[in-house]
């Protein structure tokens, strides 16, 4: 165990039925916008980096940045979640849930997760540097972000000195992250730009200010139901909120471009935009066996659908915890118990037909 404050009480089966304050799909821009996200790199003085410490050493450093957090982050209350230990299936969890990272949850020795209640702040502990702290919004809320993580950054410095250099900035184990060590990233919902192909404006617009364009799941991972992440890639030379106003910048002419294109769309083929949104919802509400891939392409047509009009009796923040809930490791703890994929797909359908059974197009 990495540490004697592993919660006992903190239930991941119980994880799995709710949703997180930023799936509710509220906030500024909130139709085109899911989540905000700041994220700070820190590490330990006086201590390695990762790839150089031995377990004992991160242990240690476990023990310190748990102490620092106490009982709360922020005033709410934090549950401690020991990864070294995790179920594979429980650290999927925690990565379809945007607490944890691929690196964290594949890593080795000891390392944790703080997550707050409501899960809008986390604090990994032992990924590829000794803290990734990170704060999470529903819609476009960038400065509400960096508000609150600078504050819990405090909470944990007051307590934990970082290793920092008077000119390079905050030390960091990847070089791109040295100065502020901040990333700054939105997860925007693009349906209109990627029916009409004009979704390589996005890749070009964050391209020419070095933004990196994701998919659902950050560094490495594909574009899902839609779903982009903009995120900044340097730090070093760039002040906090310099680089949060180039990340504004940017998502704000995509929030138009998007918005333009589905206007567009409303107004020269409502036909066949409602026919698309008809097609989605009516595979959601009658298929018998569904892939994680195809439900979220058509959830991302039922989400598009219900911005504009055309789907009654369904909101977003139901479509969005959808999203999350028919992932695969979602799917299995509601349902119980470990499943093939085979038995995933009749699952998922299972649940689909559940939840959308009261819903119907306008």
């Amino acid at each position: 165990m990495s540490s004697d404050r592993q919660d006992k009480d903190f239930c991941l089966a119980e994880l799995a039925r709710t949703s997180g304050e930023w799936l509710r799909g509220d906030g500024p821009e909130s139709d085109i916008v899911i989540s905000s996200r700041v994220r700070l790199a820190r590490n330990v003085a006086g201590f390695p980096f990762i790839t150089r410490a031995a377990a004992d050493v991160r242990f240690q450093i476990v023990q310190q940045v748990q102490a620092a957090l106490k009982s709360e982050i922020l005033g709410r209350p934090v549950h401690h979640v020991n990864v070294e230990t995790l179920t594979s299936l429980d650290s999927q969890l925690l990565m379809e849930r945007q607490l944890i990272s691929r690196e964290l949850a594949r890593g080795d020795g000891p390392r944790a997760v703080a997550i707050s209640e409501g899960e809008r702040h986390s604090v990994m502990i032992n990924e590829e540097d000794h803290l990734r702290i990170q704060v999470l919004h529903s819609g476009f809320a960038l400065d509400d972000c960096w508000q609150e993580c600078d504050a819990l950054d405090n909470q944990i410095e007051a307590t934990v000195p970082f290793a920092f250099h008077p000119q390079l900035g905050y030390l960091t184990a990847c070089p791109t992250n040295v100065g502020t060590g901040i990333r700054v990233s939105v997860m925007v919902h693009l349906p209109a730009l990627r029916v009409t192909r004009e979704i390589q404006k996005v890749h070009q617009a964050a391209q020419k200010i070095n933004l990196a364009v994701r998919g659902l799941y950050g560094e490495g991972s594909q574009a899902m139901g839609d779903f982009y992440q903009i995120s900044n890639q340097m730090t070093l030379g760039k002040s906090e909120t310099d680089l949060i106003a180039e990340v504004q910048e940017v998502v704000s002419h995509i929030i138009g471009w998007e918005r333009k294109v589905r206007d567009l769309l409303l107004r020269d083929n409502k036909s066949q935009l409602h026919d698309q949104v008809a097609r989605a919802f009516g595979t959601l509400t009658s298929a018998r066996s569904i892939s994680s891939e195809e439900t979220m392409l058509l959830l991302s047509s039922l989400r598009m659908g219900i911005r504009l009009g055309l789907v009654s009796n369904l909101d977003v923040a139901a479509v969005n915890e959808l999203f999350i809930h028919t992932q695969p490791a979602h799917l299995q703890k509601l349902h119980g118990a470990e499943l093939e994929t085979a038995d995933r797909n009749v699952a998922r359908a299972n649940f689909l037909r559940k939840r959308l059974g009261s819903s119907s197009l306008g």
